[in-house]
């Protein structure tokens, strides 16, 4: 475990003492949820970014599919006559 220190504004730590009181849990800890929480979102984030780039370089290299095609495919679903995926 490291140790790093920080300034919290006025406006950031009257409510963090308080919310640390109210959940009987130290301000290390909430302050170590909340970068926890930061960071997944920002990992989850940078993940859809590479997803989006990925999809993007499919579509230039011609790997899509006909909207009618996949319409048909989607509104077949659940039906007696249930079409297969369509394919590229």
């Amino acid at each position: 475990m490291s140790i790093t220190s920080i300034r919290l504004n006025k406006d950031v730590d009257k409510p963090l003492e308080s919310l640390a009181k109210k959940l009987d849990r130290s301000k290390n800890y909430l302050i170590n949820q909340a970068i926890r929480e930061f960071l997944a979102k920002h990992s989850l984030e940078e993940s859809r970014w590479q997803d989006t780039l990925d999809a993007m370089a499919s579509i230039q290299a011609g790997k899509s599919l006909d909207e009618d095609d996949v319409n048909a495919w989607l509104n077949s679903w659940g039906t007696a006559s249930r079409q297969s995926k369509p394919q590229k």
